[in-house]
């Protein structure tokens, strides 16, 4: 039996067509590869179904109760779903029936091959790797499913495709709030008319957020509520003069505390071009910054990006939509290692030997879905080889 068992029609189009001809009908099979699900009081359903009576020339929402069946047992057809319709559709020569996923779920339907999901390499690993006469005769589900997360979350870090990427309409706040699954950033940039990306640069040697912002008294001492705790400013002063700040300061006007002429500025083309020396390579940028508070967990920006489409491109732990949650194929391997290693790692009576064979595995087939995921082309390489025969002076 074939891995792929939806049709061609549910795959690339996301919907089911049936003909009504024979008897008024209420039960309908499909085999898409995403659960279909009903709504629920904090989700909507992730696909409807619709009636037409004149040969599919318009459409209408089928208006009453459906009840839906997710058969995900080991007996094909596999992913089979039965969708029944409390009201039955009337049987004509021009009725169809069809089932049509919405666009998140047919977004993650495409290309949804590529991946495993965690709790099937959760249901492999029981089969392939436990049992008697194996090294690992017993283990609980519930340990294999732990060892099965952390390994995703590491592997998350340096090893998968786990990059997510935000597009953000910069607010006159000039912030944005951290996403909800953020681990670490990997590159902040702007969007100009072209579409072209333009990096934006950490401003950690020119500015700061403070974690804290006590009031003060004109003594200095900090002032108290009423349990004791210091009373807190809403936002630091730094930050307020950072938002409010002429990013041309920074660029290298003149500005009456201090004289800087580290970025290379249009306006001055004419006079320095050419003859600025001794440029830091931290600030000679002309993007903006951006600098993360931690204590209200946003992203601030300088104030020459307002009003910009911002792209925030992050690291995700993986395990944002818990056993749902896809690997890469690529990686399968590596991740069936992780885990018997972990689980023999961490058991009294297991021989060293054991062990440390395990663990060699796990590096072997983590250096391999390393390779395999950094999805080098050769004639990428090519491209970008042709330019290293100029001379580049420093």
């Amino acid at each position: 039996m074939s891995l792929i068992n939806q049709t061609n029609e549910e795959y690339y189009a996301g919907e089911k067509m049936f003909a009504v001809t024979a008897a008024p009908q209420t039960v309908f099979t499909c085999t898409f590869e995403p659960k279909l699900t009903l709504a629920t009081a904090t989700e909507p359903a992730n696909f409807g179904v619709q009636v037409s009576t004149d040969n599919g020339v318009t459409f209408n929402d089928y208006a009453f109760n459906i009840s839906v069946v997710n058969d995900n047992t080991v007996n094909p057809p596999y992913n089979q779903q039965t969708i029944t319709l409390s009201v039955a559709v009337a049987n004509s020569p021009t009725t169809l029936v069809r089932v049509v996923l919405k666009a998140g779920a047919l977004w993650n339907n495409y290309g949804s091959y590529e991946y495993v999901k965690l709790n099937d390499i959760v249901n492999n690993f029981l089969v392939a790797y436990t049992g008697i006469g194996k090294l690992i005769p017993l283990v609980k589900r519930t340990d294999v499913i732990f060892h099965a997360k952390r390994g995703l979350q590491e592997f998350s870090y340096d090893t998968l495709n786990s990059i997510k990427t935000l597009e953000l309409n910069l607010p006159p706040s000039n912030s944005v709030i951290i996403p909800q699954d953020y681990v670490n950033y990997v590159r902040m940039s702007f969007v100009d008319n072209m579409g072209v990306l333009h990096p934006i640069y950490p401003a950690n040697n020119l500015t700061t957020d403070p974690t804290s912002v006590p009031l003060q008294a004109k003594n200095g001492d900090f002032l108290q509520d009423i349990y004791g705790a210091n009373t807190e400013a809403d936002q630091s002063i730094t930050r307020t003069r950072w938002e409010n700040s002429n990013d041309n300061l920074i660029n290298g006007a003149y500005d009456e505390y201090f004289y800087n002429a580290n970025v290379y500025d249009w306006s001055w083309r004419k006079e320095t071009y050419g003859r600025r020396y001794g440029l830091d390579p931290v600030v000679s940028q002309s993007n903006g910054w951006f600098n993360i508070d931690k204590r209200k967990n946003v992203i601030s920006f300088s104030s020459d990006l307002k009003g910009r489409i911002i792209i925030l491109e992050y690291i995700s732990d993986g395990l944002a939509s818990d056993l749902d949650t896809k690997v890469p194929k690529m990686a399968e391997e590596a991740m069936y290692m992780h885990i018997a290693y972990s689980i023999l790692a961490g058991r009294s009576g297991v021989q060293e030997y054991i062990v440390q064979r395990f663990k060699r595995d796990r590096s072997a087939q983590l250096r391999n879905a390393k390779i395999r995921l950094s999805n080098i082309k050769p004639s990428e390489m090519i491209q970008t080889m042709r330019g290293k025969s100029k001379w580049i002076k420093h």
